[in-house]
C-alpha cells in the first residue's frame, strides 16, 4: 500500500508546531498505511520533549497536546493506544477529552471498548481522565467499568444543584454506587457537608433517598456500609460508610441478626463507629433481644478501650440491665471489674459502686472471691471502699515502693567503614533507598567513599558509575547553590559532576546565620559533605576523615581522635578544617579519658594536636543563653504569639569559634549577637536526621538550636516534631535550662506520638541522673501560664510516664508545677487530669508536705474534677479532709 508522505509530513509538522486544532482533520486525510508511517517519528518526538527543560514549558504543553492526539489516531492496537493514552507525560497537558473522542469515534466498538476497558484498570488515568473513558463507554455502549479509579472520578463528574436528581439520571449509579464502599480511600467529597445551615452529608443522604425510591438497593448497601466499617482503616475513611448506614436506618430484624458485626465493631473500630455499634448493641440489650454472654462479650470489649465516654455509657448500661435481671449479676460483674484498672479514678468509683450493688445477686462463692481479688486493680483511693464492699482489706504489695525506670542506654561502638568497594557500594545502594536515617550509616558511608577514593579511586568510580548510572544527582544537578545531595554529591564528584571550583568556594563560605537554627545545622553538614567532595574531586592526600563518630550518637573517644593526629603527623597530612572542627565538636570532653588523651594531644608536636588538647582541657559550653518573651494580648494577631518567634538566644562571642573554626561554624559564637528565632513552621531539610551529629557533646547548646522546630509541634499541627529528644536525652553534656525547656515543649505537642517520644526521653533523663525535676516543673509551669502548652496534653504523658513505673519521678515534677497552676486567679482548664495523675503517683509512691493552692482548690463547693482529684491528692498527702474523696459505696440493692 502506498504512502502518502506528504500528508505524513503534513501531520507531524502540524504535532512538531503544536497545532493540535489541525490534528484531527489532518489525521482524518491519512489513510491507515499513513499512519502507520507516521507513529516512529511520534514516539522519537515524545521522548525529545521530555528532554525539554522548564524554559520551554508552554511549548512543551502545546506539542504534547497534538502528540496525544496523533499518537491515539495512528496507534492500531488497542493495549499500544491505551498505553499512549495513559502516559503520564501527555496525560498531563490533555485538556478537554472531546477531540480525542473525535479522533477515535470511527474505530470499531470492540477496539474501543477494550481500550476503555485498559485505561479504566489504571487507578490514577481512570480517576484523572475520567471524562475520556465515560465517553468511551457511551460511543461504545459497553457496561460501565467499576473500577476503583473509575468510580473515585465518577464522584467528582457528578454534580449539580440537586445531587439526587443528577445521580437518579445517571445510568451507571446502580451499578458504580455500592462500589463506593469497597473504595481503598474515600474521597473527599463523599464527607463534604451540605451548604447553609444544614450539616449532613449530601451524598449519603442522596444515596439513602435513592434507596428508598428502589433505584438502588438498600440490602446492598447495607451489607456494604457494614463489611466496610468493619475492614475498617483511617477515621476519616469510615465517615461515609458510618454516615450512610445511618441515613439507611437499620431495622429490628438486621439489628437481631449482625449482632457478631456490632460486637466487632465495638471492640476494634474507631470511636465514632464504636460508639455506633454500641448504642445499637445497648437497643438490643434494653429490649431484651441481646443475650447475656454477647453483653459480657460487648461489656469487656468496650471497657478496654480508653475512651471514658464510651466507658462511662457501657458501665451505665450494665447497671440498668442488672436492674432488671439480676440474675445476670454472676455473668457479668466479673466483667464490670475490668473498669477497676482504668485510669479515670471516677470510673473506677462507679464500676466498685456497681459490683457493690449487685455483689448479693452472685451466688457462686468463687466468684464472689475473683471479684474481691480484683479489686487490688483499684487506685489506693478507692481501698477503703473496697473493703467495704467486698468485707476484706484489699491486698497490696509488700514492701516499700521501688521506682522503675528504663536502663541507662548503653553507647554502642560504630562499626569500621567498608574495606572493600564491593561492600561499600552495597551500603551506598540501602542508603539510597533509605537515606540519612542515621548519623551513624551516613558518617560511615562518608568516610569509607574517602578512604577507597584514596586507596582504589578507579575501581571504586566504576562501580559507583554502574551501580548508579541514571540517577538524579548525575544529570545536570548543582550539589552547591540549593544545598548539598549529602553522601550523593560526594559521589558525584568522584565521578566529575561537579565543578571543584563551585566545592571549593562552598567550602570555604559561612554558611550558618543564627537567624535560622534549620539553616545552621543544614549548612553545617552541608560544609562537612563540600570539603569532603573537593577532598575526593582533587585527589587529595587525606587518607581518612577525623570526625567519623566513635558511638552511635555521633560523638568521638577522644582517645581514638588522638590515633588519627597521629596517623596524619607520620604521613604528613595536614587535616581539613571542617573535617578538624567537627571533630572537635564531637570529641567526649566529660570521658574519663579526655584528661590523659590531651597530654597525648599535646605531645604530638602539630597544631591540630594542641587545638585538640586546649579543646578537651577547656570548660566553657558553647551553649547560648536562652530565653523567650512573654505573650501579650497584643500579640494575639502576630508572629510574636508563637513561642518559635519569642525564643530569644544570646549567641555569646568566643575567640575560640572566632579565631580557629572555620565560618561554617561561626554561627555558634564568633561574634556576639541576641536574636529572635523565626523560621520554625517552614524549613525542611532531608539532612535533619545528622543535625545531632553536629554537636552530640553538647547537648545543652543542640536543645537550644533545636527549640524552634519542637515549638511547632506544640503550637501547630507539625508532626515528628520531638524527633531530637531522643538525641538530646542519649547525648552527653550537661542538661540544663535549654534541655528542660526542650523537654516540656515536648511533652506538650500537640501529636500522641510527639509525647510519647518526649516521655521515653524524660525517662531515658531520669534513668541517668540527668533530670532536674524542679526545674523541668519551672519551665512547664511558664508554658502552661503562657498557653503554650495545654494541661490535658501534659497529663496524658505524665500518666503514659507514671505508668511505666516511674511514678516517684512524675511525682516530683507534677508536685513542683501545680502550686503555679493552683494559685492562679483561674486554674488553667485541664488543671484537674493533671491533680489526678498526681495523686495517682503519690498514692503509690508515697509523698507528704504541702501545695500551695490545694487545700482551697479542695474545700470548694461542687463536684468538677479539679475539686473531687484536689480532695484526693490532699488525702493521699496525709491531710485530713472534710469531704471523703469519694463517696460511701451503697452494698446491696
Amino acid at each position: 500500500m502506498t504512502v502518502d508522505q506528504a500528508q505524513v509530513e503534513q501531520c507531524l509538522d502540524a504535532v512538531r508546531q503544536g497545532r493540535h486544532g489541525d490534528v484531527p482533520g489532518l489525521l482524518g486525510q491519512m489513510d491507515a498505511a499513513g499512519r502507520k508511517a507516521a507513529l516512529p517519528e511520534l514516539k522519537r518526538l515524545r521522548k525529545e520533549v521530555r528532554g525539554w527543560d522548564w524554559k520551554r514549558w508552554d511549548e512543551r504543553a502545546r506539542v504534547q497536546s497534538a502528540l496525544r492526539l496523533a499518537g491515539a489516531g495512528c496507534h492500531t492496537g488497542a493495549a499500544a493506544a491505551a498505553d499512549w493514552l495513559g502516559g503520564r507525560d501527555l496525560r498531563d497537558w490533555s485538556g478537554h477529552s472531546g477531540p480525542l473522542l473525535g479522533v477515535l469515534a470511527d474505530r470499531d466498538p470492540a477496539w474501543l471498548t477494550e481500550v476503555a476497558r485498559r485505561l479504566a484498570e489504571r487507578p490514577a488515568v481512570a480517576e484523572e481522565e475520567y471524562e475520556l473513558v465515560h465517553g468511551l463507554v457511551l460511543l461504545t455502549g459497553c457496561p460501565a467499568p467499576a473500577t476503583e479509579g473509575y468510580v473515585r472520578g465518577w464522584t467528582r463528574a457528578v454534580h449539580g444543584p440537586d445531587l439526587v436528581d443528577s445521580l437518579r439520571a445517571d445510568p451507571q449509579t446502580p451499578v458504580l454506587a455500592p462500589r463506593l464502599l469497597d473504595l481503598t480511600e474515600t474521597p473527599d467529597v463523599l464527607t463534604w457537608y451540605a451548604s447553609g445551615a444544614d450539616t449532613s452529608f449530601p451524598w449519603p443522604s442522596a444515596l439513602a433517598a435513592l434507596a428508598g425510591e428502589g433505584v438502588l438497593d438498600r440490602e446492598v448497601l447495607v451489607d456494604g456500609c457494614v463489611a466496610r466499617l468493619l475492614r475498617g482503616g483511617r477515621a476519616r475513611d469510615l465517615r461515609f460508610p458510618l454516615a450512610l448506614l445511618q441515613a439507611l436506618g437499620t431495622t429490628d430484624e438486621e439489628r437481631r441478626g449482625r449482632v457478631p458485626d456490632w460486637l466487632g465493631m465495638v471492640a476494634d473500630a474507631p470511636s465514632p463507629v464504636a460508639a455506633h455499634a454500641q448504642q445499637v448493641l445497648a437497643e438490643l440489650a434494653l429490649d431484651g433481644g441481646l443475650a447475656v454472654r454477647d453483653l459480657a462479650e460487648m461489656s469487656g470489649s468496650v471497657l478496654f478501650r480508653t475512651e471514658k465516654k464510651l466507658v462511662r455509657a457501657q458501665v451505665t448500661l450494665l447497671g440498668k440491665v442488672l436492674r432488671r435481671d439480676p440474675g445476670a449479676a454472676g455473668e457479668l460483674l466479673p466483667v464490670v471489674t475490668d473498669a477497676f484498672g482504668h485510669e479515670d479514678t471516677a470510673i473506677q468509683e462507679r464500676a466498685l459502686k456497681l459490683v457493690g450493688r449487685h455483689l448479693s445477686d452472685v451466688p457462686d462463692e468463687r466468684v464472689r472471691e475473683e471479684l474481691a481479688g480484683a479489686a487490688e486493680l483499684l487506685s489506693p483511693v478507692h481501698r477503703a471502699a473496697a473493703a467495704q464492699v467486698f468485707g476484706t482489706s484489699v491486698a497490696v504489695a509488700a514492701g516499700p515502693y521501688e521506682e522503675v525506670l528504663p536502663p541507662v542506654p548503653e553507647l554502642r561502638p560504630v562499626a569500621p567503614a567498608a574495606a572493600t568497594v564491593a561492600e561499600l557500594v552495597e551500603e551506598l545502594v540501602a542508603l539510597a533507598r533509605h537515606p540519612y536515617e542515621s548519623v551513624e550509616d551516613f558518617e560511615r558511608a562518608l568516610d569509607g567513599v574517602v578512604r577507597l577514593a584514596h586507596r582504589d579511586r578507579e575501581a571504586l568510580a566504576a562501580a559507583v558509575r554502574e551501580a548508579f548510572a541514571g540517577a538524579y544527582w548525575l544529570e545536570g544537578r548543582d550539589h552547591v547553590s540549593e544545598g548539598s545531595d549529602g553522601i550523593f554529591t560526594v559521589l558525584a564528584a568522584l565521578l566529575g559532576a561537579v565543578r571543584v571550583s563551585a566545592l571549593d568556594l562552598a567550602r570555604r563560605r559561612a554558611t550558618g546565620t543564627p537567624c535560622c537554627a534549620h539553616k545552621a545545622l543544614t549548612r553545617a553538614v552541608d560544609a562537612r559533605v563540600w570539603e569532603a567532595a573537593w577532598l575526593v574531586a582533587t585527589e587529595g592526600p587525606v587518607p581518612f576523615l577525623l570526625a567519623t563518630p566513635t558511638r552511635h550518637t555521633g560523638a568521638i573517644d577522644p582517645p581514638v581522635l588522638v590515633e588519627r593526629l597521629r596517623a596524619y603527623r607520620d604521613a604528613g597530612v595536614e587535616p581539613l578544617p571542617v573535617d578538624l572542627a567537627q571533630a572537635l565538636l564531637r570529641v567526649r570532653k566529660a570521658d574519663p579519658s579526655a584528661a590523659r588523651a590531651a597530654t597525648e594531644a599535646a605531645e604530638l608536636g602539630t597544631w591540630a594536636g594542641t587545638r585538640l588538647a586546649d579543646w578537651l582541657t577547656a570548660d566553657e559550653s558553647l551553649s547560648p543563653g536562652l530565653r523567650f518573651l512573654a505573650r501579650t494580648g497584643a500579640d494575639r494577631r502576630s508572629d510574636r504569639w508563637w513561642l518559635a518567634d519569642r525564643l530569644v538566644l544570646a549567641v555569646r562571642e568566643r575567640r575560640t569559634i572566632g579565631k580557629e573554626f572555620p565560618p561554617a561554624f561561626q554561627w555558634l559564637g564568633g561574634s556576639s549577637e541576641e536574636t529572635l528565632r523565626g523560621c520554625s513552621r517552614y524549613h525542611w531539610s532531608a539532612l535533619r536526621p545528622l543535625w545531632p551529629g553536629v554537636l552530640p557533646d553538647d547537648r545543652e547548646t543542640l536543645a537550644a538550636w533545636l527549640l524552634p522546630s519542637l515549638a511547632a509541634g506544640a503550637e501547630w499541627d507539625e508532626r515528628d516534631a520531638a524527633w531530637g529528644l531522643t538525641a538530646l536525652a542519649e547525648s552527653d553534656g550537661p542538661a540544663g535550662p535549654a534541655v528542660h525547656l526542650a523537654l516540656a515543649v515536648g511533652l506538650g505537642c500537640r501529636h500522641a506520638e510527639d509525647r510519647l517520644t518526649a516521655v521515653d526521653a524524660l525517662l531515658v533523663l531520669a534513668s541517668r541522673g540527668d533530670l532536674d525535676p524542679a526545674l523541668l516543673a519551672a519551665r512547664l509551669a511558664e508554658l502552661v501560664a503562657e498557653g503554650t502548652v495545654k494541661p490535658n496534653r501534659l497529663a496524658d504523658a505524665a500518666r503514659t510516664a507514671a505508668a511505666t513505673g516511674a511514678y516517684a519521678t512524675v511525682r516530683s515534677v507534677l508536685l513542683g508545677l501545680l502550686p503555679a497552676l493552683l494559685t492562679a486567679e483561674q486554674p488553667p482548664r485541664g488543671t484537674g487530669e493533671l491533680v489526678a495523675v498526681a495523686a495517682e503517683c503519690v498514692e503509690r509512691s508515697g509523698g507528704s508536705g504541702k501545695i500551695p493552692g490545694l487545700a482551697e482548690a479542695a474545700a470548694r463547693a461542687g463536684s468538677s474534677q479539679l475539686v473531687v482529684q484536689a480532695r484526693r491528692l490532699l488525702a493521699a498527702l496525709g491531710h485530713n479532709t472534710d469531704r471523703a474523696p469519694s463517696e460511701a459505696v451503697e452494698i446491696g440493692h
